[in-house]
């Protein structure tokens, strides 16, 4: 699975967590970039990181990413 994620680093909350199969790369990769030029056009770019991470599941993801885990809001997109 291809996770795209989006973390503010001052709040320290997760803001997207959107998830990918395997043979949507393209997909996952075409949102990052459209994500990420949004992101700039309003100043927000230095505030938040935008990821893909790839992971056998979510479960293995919170082993290794955990800090995109502890405060993931239930109205997170999450796909």
């Amino acid at each position: 699975m291809i996770f795209l994620i989006e973390y503010d680093r001052r709040t320290r909350r997760t803001l997207l967590f959107k998830t990918f199969g395997d043979d949507q790369r393209h997909a996952a990769q075409n949102e990052r970039l459209r994500l990420e030029l949004q992101l700039n056009q309003r100043d927000l770019l230095l505030d938040r990181e935008v990821v893909l991470l790839e992971a056998r599941d979510t479960e293995h993801l919170r082993r290794t990413h955990d800090r995109y885990f502890e405060h993931l809001p239930e109205s997170v997109s999450h796909h």
